[in-house]
């Protein structure tokens, strides 16, 4: 009797520890902060799925929520009105918006600031099948995401570099590297700068991958991290969560012991990839051209943009200073802590 007694009270006191481990996993899930987070689609985002999956940004205390951007103006205007907290984007797209020199006007003036880096934007020059050179290209149609602001300055400087000046062709405006693949695909256009993935499945499907801006520059920043500077410095601890986050999503990614896991959960978003182009995605976007250890910016990189934009940039600036756009202590706070 005293032993049935003991083993009833132990098996209710194991369900009260459940009970309340079970509840304060509740509570500790209602307690994430979230952070709204606008994205292009596309594999580039894989160390977010990664730090989602994880929990790397749980453990920072916060629930990243993901919207997908149909082109750089959407991104943009929205998230200089305050709509959303963060944007991976381009960090051309940054200094565009911070320079006067935006696609599109906002209602309030931009006050933008990058806290972290990326990628080398992973970007490719595809064409249709008959197009087997850049010169090919020679009055065909070439498209973009926006004449003023992403990487359209990447894909006029790659022509002219092969005797192409931008009376040789003509540039129609398409959205975002989605978007452009699906026209791409139709022939609605001849060439355009794609992304990795994009570059792959575009190879699978006849088309000619020309260049890879990166072979041709050495440095180039592409994605970044950034936010309006005002809500930058009334949520410093999401900040430095978010990069936490991103980059613990990167490290697990560059670690080869991962890979497996790594393509299951980029395959998990993006079912209709099969497991070759996963692979193939992986060895590329883990590899030495990938993505970028700790997420750390390379000011090379930015570097490079800047000099792009001083060419292509309308109206017409010199912009030399590649801190003017990077706030450092984010980034550094994140990585002491």
């Amino acid at each position: 009797m005293g032993q049935s007694f003991i083993m009833s009270a132990l098996a209710i006191a194991a369900s009260a520890i459940i009970g309340v481990v079970s509840l304060g996993g509740v509570r500790a899930q209602q307690s994430l902060e979230p952070v709204s987070v606008i994205v292009f689609p596309g594999g580039f985002n894989w160390p977010i799925w990664v730090a989602q999956d994880k929990g790397y940004f749980a453990s920072g205390g916060i629930e990243v929520n993901l919207t997908n951007t149909p082109n750089s103006v959407f991104q943009l205007t929205n998230l200089i009105e305050g709509k959303f907290d963060i944007a991976m984007t381009a960090i051309d797209n940054v200094i565009a918006y911070m320079e006067g020199q935006g696609e599109a006007p906002t209602q309030v003036k931009p006050d933008l600031t990058v806290f972290m880096g990326g990628d080398n934007g992973f970007l490719s020059l595809v064409t249709v099948p008959e197009v087997r050179s850049v010169t090919d290209l020679k009055g065909r149609t070439v498209s973009v995401d926006a004449r003023t602001t992403g990487y359209a300055f990447v894909l006029f400087d790659l022509m002219k570099r092969k005797g192409l000046n931008d009376a040789d062709y003509k540039v129609e405006k398409a959205g975002g590297v989605l978007q452009r693949w699906d026209a791409l695909k139709e022939k609605k256009h001849d060439g355009t700068l794609l992304l990795t993935p994009f570059d792959f499945i575009a190879k699978a499907n006849g088309f000619n991958v020309l260049e890879y801006a990166i072979d041709v520059y050495g440095h180039y920043q592409g994605l970044v991290g950034a936010s309006r500077r005002a809500w930058a410095a009334d949520n410093p601890h999401k900040v430095r969560a978010f990069i936490k986050g991103y980059a613990s999503g990167v490290d697990f990614l560059l670690d080869p012991k991962n890979k497996a896991e790594a393509i299951a959960i980029l395959r998990k978003r993006l079912p209709q990839m099969s497991e070759q182009l996963a692979d193939q995605s992986y060895s590329y976007m883990a590899g030495p051209k990938g993505f970028t250890p700790k997420a750390k910016i390379d000011m090379d990189g930015v570097q490079k943009v800047l000099e792009l934009r001083s060419v292509y940039g309308e109206p017409k600036k010199a912009l030399t200073d590649p801190t003017k756009y990077y706030d450092s202590k984010y980034y550094g706070a994140a990585h002491r802590e």
